[in-house]
């Protein structure tokens, strides 16, 4: 499978539509479906796109690692899952959003897309340059975590 790699600007339509990245839309093509699973992220305030079956594994991997007959478990499960729902692209390219997700993420019309490897995000723009770390701080951090990774 290839990468969803860079960011790349967008703008929804009236209706809450917007084009999924061309080469987003190449990648996709090569999943055995074409539908996306979107959530809500739990840590930052953007939305979180995922290839159907790269979502079904980590999903298996979250009931994996949950007792089913622990309550507390059970409400982690139910909220993780309440937060998604199913995409399908329409013939263009294009997904609908729910208004509820777009101002969850506090999007008006112009958005970006951010890709993470094996999923890709949507931001609104202001709020992802302020989260964003500087070329130093980013580097500092990286070679922190690939240390724990060496060792």
């Amino acid at each position: 499978m290839s990468t969803f790699i860079g960011n790349i600007e967008a703008r929804l339509d009236e209706k809450g539509r917007i084009f999924v990245p061309a080469n987003y839309r190449k990648i996709l093509g090569e999943e055995p479906s074409r539908r996306i699973v979107m959530r809500r992220d739990t840590d930052n305030e953007c939305l979180i796109f995922y290839p159907e079956n790269v979502w079904n594994r980590k999903v298996e991997a979250l009931r994996q690692a949950l007792d089913e007959w622990n309550p507390e478990d059970q409400l982690l499960l139910m909220q993780f899952m309440a937060d998604a729902e199913t995409l399908e692209p329409d013939a263009q390219g294009r997904i609908l959003l729910q208004k509820k997700n777009l101002e969850t993420i506090g999007a008006k019309q112009d958005v970006v897309f951010v890709g993470m490897l094996d999923r890709f995000a949507l931001w609104n723009p202001d709020k992802f340059e302020e989260k964003r770390l500087d070329g130093k701080e980013l580097a500092d951090r990286i070679r922190a975590r690939m240390r724990r990774v060496d060792n």
